[in-house]
């Protein structure tokens, strides 16, 4: 019988060419082009029909055999080829070598910031504060004097839940929150994650925010000024020059924001004969927005009117660039390992 024949021609190929299967995708390959379904063997059976009904139980048991010792002999021959793998990384195997350590993960920019803000003003006597991401309007515009009708709000693209319900705009409602659970004097930083309804090359619809709060007796500019001052220069350096500029703020009264000499220019406007891009050439770079506490935040929490003190509020992402010399605001978010990589202590 033909079918029969063809059969039983599989075992010997199948040994010879076993032989020379020298690894085991060429082992694999054999497998398949033997015992595959579209292999040698489903091709002789594809035959089986053809055949006179009295003929096909021998030559189905047939088949059945040589699937088996075709299996056998893979198995085998995959043992060998393992064993072989085995004895040649043994043999390759330097136990004098010095290891190769594993690539370590790290803290990404935002986070080494953040932390090295929370220790110095923790140095400086303030303790960390947190608070909800989703925030109602009272904390978040109206107990800091921005009642619905305050044009300050145009100031602020804010990510509406409900008509009273927002993801807040900055940290500024935890400052609100610590001043209702906790009388003065007080001082408290409030780090955490923002959103506005931005998104281009320098903003995006999710940032991170430290804010802070110093609420006392007899606290004035001077404290402000000497609080922040210590902090830049904690930050970017003793050489750092630092200068106060006239703003406004909708929640203190006088308001200032806060420059510091260029990092990347060291405050000459040029670096190598080239304008500096960083503060195009003023030699100037601003880092956060300050203030004394308007007296209007005070009524709204029930702090008495002999109280005073100052806020403060800075961008994590926008003291990250100006430190580690970023120049992309993207780098923060796009999770890119050799930027990151960058980081590791």
């Amino acid at each position: 019988m033909d079918l029969i024949a063809a059969l039983d021609s599989l075992v010997p190929e199948l040994e010879k060419g076993l032989e020379q299967a020298h690894t085991l995708d060429a082992l694999e390959g054999l497998r398949v082009d033997m015992l595959g379904r579209k292999g040698r063997i489903a091709r002789i059976m594809a035959a089986l029909p053809t055949l006179e009904p009295s003929e096909r139980p021998q030559v189905g048991q047939k088949a059945n055999s040589v699937k088996e010792r075709c299996n056998a002999l893979f198995d085998a021959r995959k043992a060998e080829l393992e064993r072989e793998q085995e004895e040649i990384a043994l043999r390759l195997f330097d136990p004098t070598a010095p290891g190769r350590a594993p690539w370590r993960g790290t803290l990404h920019p935002d986070t080494l910031v953040t932390e090295e803000i929370c220790r110095i003003f923790q140095g400086l006597g303030f303790t960390v504060a947190s608070g909800p991401e989703v925030e109602i309007d009272h904390y978040n515009f109206e107990a800091l004097n921005i009642p619905p009708e305050h044009p300050a709000r145009d100031m602020q693209d804010t990510l509406y839940i409900t008509e009273s319900v927002l993801m807040r705009t900055h940290t500024s409602p935890v400052q609100v929150r610590t001043m209702l659970a906790a009388k003065p004097p007080l001082a408290v930083v409030a780090p955490g994650k923002v959103y506005r309804r931005d998104s281009d090359l320098t903003h995006t619809p999710m940032f991170h925010q430290i804010e802070g709060l110093m609420v006392g007796y007899g606290i004035s500019m001077a404290h402000l000024r000497g609080t922040l001052t210590a902090f830049v220069r904690a930050v970017f350096g003793l050489g750092t020059k630092v200068r106060f500029r006239p703003s406004f703020f909708p929640f203190t009264e006088p308001s200032a924001e806060v420059d510091i000499s260029c990092c990347i220019c060291g405050g000459q406007g040029h670096v190598d004969g080239q304008p500096c891009r960083v503060c195009k050439t003023t030699g100037w770079v601003e880092i956060l927005g300050c203030g004394m506490v308007d007296p209007a935040v005070y009524a709204a929490v029930g702090y008495p009117e002999d109280v005073s003190g100052f806020a403060f509020g800075m961008g994590v992402e926008r003291v990250a660039m100006l430190k580690y010399g970023i120049g992309d605001l993207r780098m923060f978010f796009e999770n890119d390992v050799r930027f990151l990589g960058q980081f590791a202590g």
